[in-house]
């Protein structure tokens, strides 16, 4: 009885939790009837939940499966949980991490989330965890299905018929401004990160490039659909549109550039096609994955990590390759950027060598790096993310270097030369620092801290910066701290405005993005 008790009281707190929310563009209501599923025009003034693993979510249509409110967790870590509350078109979903879950919440805040092509709601709950029956076979089912395709193995037959309640593993793919050739290589490339791809036919229909893709499972076409649809396979162009198809198995005829059945290298090419080499179809039927990165010009594989920060619109899909290391950066805070924090926040990925800021366009700067891999990295990790509270973009500039100011002629101060700095973090061959640089986060390592500077010291120091230090951690010999502010931009700020900074006696802090969390 205790495992049906639990689901009793997750059902009738979930029903309570309804009240204590109100998110400006839900009009969420009380729920007093019971049948309500949010639409009624009460609504109430109370506080967000602050973040938590568990995730409410709203507005369901009646018919969403358990897999399909799984599926929109999917791209940003493991699910651990899930409750349902059929009757009031609402789920809770408990993520591996809070931190997961912080991120799939941001996201959804830019890109409304759709189950069957109606849009829901989803915030965060009270509840820190959920307690359910563990007798619950579906959902257990359901969530080990999801667990052995996230780890990479194959689903049971009895979980596979708890999924077949999923979409099709049929995608239909449309790409919009081709300005680059797309592939059918580069689209198996970049979809067999989610799961197997079996077969894919592309064609042209209404003068534009499309292509049906067909997984093994339905789960891995809901997590590609997620995590891709909206991005773009070359920086700023080769847009992704994804659907589920009506198909639910592709009959493929023919090996060549133009369709594929990876499950029967055999296959002949067809007329006038080019075939595959037998050593190319060999590979294939060993390994579909054994071409990845092989592939000239293709994106590199995405990972989990990176398809997750894909998804939540931080990676430009970077298959455009750097010839030079110059950067163009627009749509910047003009009253507050400077050629200096560009330097120090730019810095983090690589070293920084000039740096513009455009005379007649003063919310753009060129950005010239020491090299074309340092401007890949720099560009895979700042486009898309928040600098004096304006979302940037980058991307590669037409230019070969930054030009200086002619002799004498003053620009304000919009060009600086920093191609003799001391602050550059990558001087040496073979740095350790190249193996420690990761995307902007909410966490920052901090080193060099002098012995006498307490937690409260810097906890008052990186407050002053603007933003709120929600967790500290001193390592053991105290030269080095994780300190996590509150979002990813305040971070930023901070390593912009505190990098450097003197802590006395000639000790100058160094900060850094951190992978872990605390």
């Amino acid at each position: 009885m205790d495992g049906i008790s639990d689901v009793a009281v997750g059902v009738k707190r979930g029903s309570d939790e309804l009240s204590m929310y109100n998110s400006p563009n839900s009009g969420i209501s009380s729920m007093s009837d019971g049948t309500s599923n949010g639409s009624d025009s009460k609504k109430l003034r109370v506080e967000e939940a602050p973040p938590s693993r568990v995730l409410h979510i709203r507005k369901l249509p009646n018919e969403a499966s358990e897999t399909e409110v799984i599926a929109l967790g999917l791209p940003f870590g493991k699910v651990t949980n899930i409750l349902t509350l059929k009757g009031k078109n609402q789920a809770f979903l408990e993520m591996g991490t809070e931190e997961a879950a912080i991120t799939m919440v941001n996201y959804y805040t830019t890109v409304t989330p759709h189950v069957r092509n109606v849009p829901v709601f989803i915030q965060y709950s009270n509840h820190k965890e959920l307690k359910t029956d563990a007798g619950n076979q579906r959902t257990q089912a359901v969530l080990q299905a999801v667990s052995a395709v996230q780890s990479g193995g194959s689903p049971s037959s009895d979980v596979q018929e708890a999924l077949a309640a999923a979409s099709s593993p049929v995608l239909r793919i449309i790409i919009d401004n081709m300005f680059y050739p797309v592939t059918l290589d580069v689209l198996q490339q970049i979809f067999s990160k989610f799961g197997t791809v079996m077969k894919i036919i592309t064609f042209t229909k209404n003068n534009q490039f499309q292509a049906l893709l067909q997984f093994s499972d339905p789960v891995n076409a809901q997590q590609a659909k997620l995590a891709l649809d909206g991005q773009n396979i070359y920086n700023s162009c080769c847009t992704l549109r994804i659907d589920f198809s009506k198909l639910v198995n592709l009959n493929v005829k023919y090996n060549n550039d133009k369709s594929r059945d990876y499950t029967r290298p055999e296959l002949p090419a067809g007329d006038g096609q080019p075939s595959l080499d037998p050593s190319v179809a060999a590979a294939f039927s060993k390994d579909s994955n054994s071409l990845l990165g092989k592939i000239p010009g293709a994106l590199n594989p995405l990972s989990a990590a990176a398809a997750a920060a894909a998804a939540a619109g931080r990676v430009a899909l970077a298959g455009q390759t750097a010839a030079n290391g110059v950067l163009l950066v627009s749509n910047l805070n003009e009253e507050m950027v400077t050629p200096q924090s560009l330097f120090t926040l730019f810095g983090v990925f690589g070293d920084v060598q000039r740096v513009k800021i455009l005379y007649n366009k003063k919310d753009s700067a060129l950005i010239q790096m020491a090299d074309a891999n340092q401007a890949q990295r720099a560009m895979s990790h700042m486009n898309g993310q928040k600098m004096y509270g304006k979302i940037i973009r980058v991307t590669l500039s037409k230019h070969q270097t930054v030009a200086l100011p002619r002799d004498g002629l003053d620009d304000q101060g919009l060009t600086k030369d920093f191609t003799n700095s001391p602050l550059h973090r990558f001087k040496k061959p073979g740095s350790k620092n190249f193996q420690n640089i990761f995307p902007p986060s909410a966490t920052l390592h901090l080193s060099n801290i002098p012995q006498d500077v307490t937690e409260e010291d810097l906890r008052l120091l990186f407050s002053n910066a603007g933003g709120t230090v929600k967790a500290f951690k001193f390592f053991q010999d105290h030269k080095m701290a994780l300190l996590q502010m509150s979002t990813v931009e305040e971070a930023i700020q901070a390593l912009i405005d505190l990098h450097n900074y003197n802590m006395g006696g000639n000790q100058h802090l160094r900060v850094s993005f951190s992978k872990s969390t605390i």
